[in-house]
């Protein structure tokens, strides 16, 4: 599959200035919210198919990467200052209606907004990001304790900095191309947007901070409670996840209202990169005609 070329501006909020990759026209908004240690680019092949059906895309380089804001201090990036973001971009936009998509990080993102109700939503799409509430209990498990010590290691200064530097950014490399199920996905030039990315002066640190004020966002998400969220929700899962396993998506739908969840074997934490045709058309399936609570595998 050939990705769009992507074509940025600079947009202004009410609080910080956003680079978005723009594409298309209209007030239904699609809003592609990224994850670590990826940005707006991660999607460069769900922009086209969106715009198709008749989405204008937003994806933001979110607060801390490429060329978007970088506030100083790990109590930048709490939960409640990256849901005010998702607010301010949607204000900003005028859209009428909004379709909004996270993965990983931007997944926890997009589940935290959906039961804030900041601002109505008309779907949530998540990838390869469980609920809160399901990675919560998940974490009770020694596998996925295992699986999530990056999490602890990104606490510790300085230190998780100079690992992802090391070697000319080797890390990066080793996380697309060694977790993903089709390597050849992710080509050298991918991979040097990854790396331009991550040496924006003040990025790296950042995008670190994301991990490292998760402890102060657990009030936020203590006192908020498991709000339901009731609007259509499609998610979609690579089995083939290194960091977050498959029965963390177990119970989600007691917490949404609308659930359509979806599985596809051959595909890693990666997936909206690493199997594109196969997240495309779930998307455009859900899109065209939602089902209440359809739960299954692709095929």
């Amino acid at each position: 599959m050939t990705a769009v070329p992507l074509h940025y501006e600079m947009i202004q909020t009410k609080n910080l200035k956003f680079e978005v990759a723009s594409h298309g026209r209209g007030d239904r908004l699609a809003l592609l919210l990224h994850g670590f240690p990826e940005c707006a680019y991660s999607y460069r092949h769900q922009i086209a198919t969106l715009e198709r059906l008749g989405y204008r895309v937003w994806a933001p380089n979110l607060r801390g990467y490429g060329k978007s804001d970088k506030p100083l201090g790990r109590r930048e990036y709490t939960m409640d200052r990256l849901e005010q973001d998702v607010t301010d971009l949607i204000d900003a936009s005028g859209a009428r209606s909004v379709l909004l998509v996270g993965h990983d990080w931007g997944g926890a993102i997009a589940w935290s907004y959906g039961m804030s109700g900041a601002r109505p939503i008309e779907r949530l799409a998540v990838m390869n990001c469980p609920h809160p509430i399901c990675f919560q209990r998940g974490l009770a498990s020694p596998a996925q304790l295992r699986r999530s010590w990056y999490m602890l290691f990104f606490q510790l200064p300085w230190l998780p900095e100079r690992y992802v530097r090391a070697n000319d950014y080797a890390m990066l490399e080793k996380s697309f191309r060694g977790w993903a199920v089709h390597p050849e996905r992710f080509s050298d030039d991918d991979l040097a947007v990854y790396r331009g990315n991550a040496q924006q002066p003040g990025a790296l640190t950042a995008m670190i901070n994301y991990y490292r004020a998760m402890p102060l966002s657990l009030p936020l998400l203590a006192k908020r409670g498991p709000r339901k969220i009731e609007v259509p929700t499609l998610m979609i899962w690579g089995e083939q996840d290194r960091a977050l396993g498959r029965e963390l998506t177990e119970g989600t739908e007691r917490y949404v209202n609308d659930l359509t969840l979806r599985f596809i074997p051959d595909a890693s934490h990666w997936v909206q990169q690493d199997a594109p045709e196969q997240v495309n058309a779930l998307l455009e399936q859900w899109l065209r005609e939602p089902r209440m609570a359809s739960l299954g595998a692709l095929g």
